[in-house]
């Protein structure tokens, strides 16, 4: 029986190979829905605390943007549905619909 040796390098490039390009799943602010309902909506949908929830509220209602997951592109464009899907927020009259969430491809890691 004869056995192949792998070296170090053919490893890399075969796990180099083998990674999908990931995603960020940005979450967009804008003026019809509240604080409340961006930590309830990232608490229902991915399971973040409600502290991280409450940063992330913080971040995009004062830089417009922030990321609220990173990950392969089905994944994440599942998640961008799930944050149109999700509705309007009840404590804002002028709350029409769900949130914006756009996806951009992540910075490479090399």
């Amino acid at each position: 029986m004869a056995y192949s040796v792998e070296t170090l390098d053919d490893v890399d490039q075969r796990n180099d190979l083998s990674l999908e390009p990931l995603f960020n799943v940005i979450l967009l602010n804008d003026d019809h829905h509240s604080d409340l309902y961006v930590i309830e909506m990232l608490s229902r949908l991915f399971f973040i605390s409600p502290a991280q929830g409450f940063r992330h509220a913080i971040e995009v209602d004062t830089t417009g943007r922030t990321i609220v997951l990173t990950c392969e592109l089905p994944q994440a464009e599942f998640a961008r549905d799930q944050i149109h899907a999700y509705g309007a927020d009840p404590r804002c009259k002028s709350s029409a619909g769900s949130m914006s969430a756009v996806l951009e491809p992540a910075e490479s890691a090399k």
